[in-house]
């Protein structure tokens, strides 16, 4: 059971990212950003890994929360992390969209406007998930818009 802890731990912290001793939400969130630059070019490639991680998150970070002794806590990161892919996801690799990516996503993962704010209130990895998937696809279809329009 120790190693499976260690396991659930490793995951939801996105190898240890979680730890980091200021902001990790960020941390995780610039963690996403380091990976898309390697499949940013392969949209079957990132829509397999943003799946591979909901699952993961939703696999984890319920569990992740009892070890650590409360609700989303900040060393739970994969959700930030899959949240900021789904921001990404399908939209222009410029530099411009991944900056205006990077902080309306950490925006709506802070403020959490409705129902952002509702699903952050489920229990369990539903309740660490969602918030940040709604956050990531909040940010997603308004770049989607600003690319259409420009």
């Amino acid at each position: 059971m120790k190693g499976l802890n260690r396991l659930y731990k490793i995951a939801a912290s996105v190898f240890y990212i979680g730890y980091f001793p200021v902001a990790p939400g960020t941390i995780g969130s610039l963690a996403a950003l380091f990976l898309y630059f390697f499949i940013k070019d392969n949209p079957y490639l990132m829509g397999i890994i943003i799946v591979v991680c909901l699952i993961l998150g939703l696999a984890t970070s319920g569990k992740a929360e009892r070890l650590f002794n409360r609700k989303d806590a900040h060393e739970i990161v994969i959700d930030e992390f899959t949240g900021m892919l789904v921001a990404l996801f399908l939209l222009p690799a410029g530099i411009g969209y991944v900056i205006s990516a990077f902080l309306l996503f950490r925006f709506f993962d802070i403020v959490k406007p409705s129902p952002i704010n509702k699903l952050e209130k489920l229990s369990g990895s539903l309740g660490v998930m969602l918030d940040d998937i709604a956050a990531g696809i909040y940010t997603n279809l308004i770049l989607q818009i600003v690319c259409r329009i420009f």
